[in-house]
């Protein structure tokens, strides 16, 4: 069922797992998404980045898409629909939209132009009873035009967003979109605590989760990270099984149609299912639907 993601976060930020917020890009994603939620038994964001909004043709037919989808597939657990890394006025569009939640990234903002633009948001996101992730500091890497370097986040400005009533918060600590480089430092669990401190428990978000060692998943779940996006992995799995399918010929078996999408998509449809599954686990959020 599709819902606003405030309770499954806050259950989650109380029971010591996250949420994952898998980042969709068409209707195998969507599919595979909430097929391996279901089998799992766990509640799921559907992420949706405004680039991502704009290839599937906006975001009405964004919500359209993933509500006959949801219906088709007769789905049980709790979905939310979350934008992802929006600007000011995709968030408002997105609210309009239907969208059951929603994130405002004023990060690239001097902060107290953040602070008034989510202040705002909040207020309208919450007007109707529906969910709101900010962002303070910077998450390394690019996303939808974005970039950052991946600056830390200042405790005490993650508690002046927190305060605003922000339902869950994004938090620079080292983390990164994308593939993580070799000389990669790891997350910043001092930072993580003390933001944790600052802002008197609110359940904080761990972007780019691709590649971030279980070790290091466990601890910053430990220490209030209560929703983790992975985006990067889904796409490298689909595009390494779609490769496999071809390298092997499989397309030009012309008896067996190959060539026909609905054959040629499908490994990479099930490799982004299997890993939609293992993420569920890592994240500890199996069996916690209802």
């Amino acid at each position: 069922m599709l819902v606003f993601a405030t309770e499954m976060i806050n259950k989650a930020h109380a029971g010591h797992y996250a949420i994952g917020q898998f980042n969709i890009n068409n209707m195998e994603w969507i599919k595979a998404i909430l097929t391996a939620a279901e089998e799992m038994k766990s509640p799921v964001i559907l992420g949706v980045s405004e680039g991502a909004g704009k290839y599937m043709c906006g975001f009405d037919n964004v919500v359209g898409m993933v509500k006959h989808i949801h219906d088709y597939l007769k789905i049980t657990v709790p979905v939310a629909l979350h934008l992802d890394h929006g600007t000011y006025e995709g968030a408002k569009a997105c609210l309009e939209a239907g969208f059951t939640s929603i994130m405002f990234d004023g990060s690239h903002f001097p902060f107290e132009e953040n602070l008034e633009k989510s202040k705002e948001l909040i207020a309208l996101a919450h007007s109707t009873g529906r969910s709101i992730e900010c962002e303070v500091g910077g998450i390394g890497g690019s996303e939808d035009g974005v970039t950052s370097s991946g600056e830390l986040a200042d405790p005490k400005e993650c508690a002046t967003i927190a305060g605003l009533g922000v339902d869950f918060l994004a938090a620079g600590i080292g983390n990164i979109h994308g593939v993580y480089p070799e000389n990669w430092a790891g997350l910043n669990f001092d930072r993580l605590s003390e933001i944790q401190t600052a802002t008197n428990g609110k359940p904080l978000v761990l972007h780019g989760g691709t590649g971030i060692p279980t070790e290091q998943i466990k601890k910053a779940i430990s220490l209030g990270v209560s929703k983790i996006n992975v985006n990067t992995e889904l796409q490298l799995q689909f595009a390494a099984a779609t490769r496999k399918y071809v390298e092997e010929g499989k397309d030009l078996d012309i008896g067996k149609k190959g060539f026909d999408p609905r054959k040629l998509l499908k490994p990479g449809f099930e490799a982004m299912v299997e890993i939609t599954k293992a993420k569920i686990k890592e994240f500890g959020s199996d069996g916690k639907a209802f």
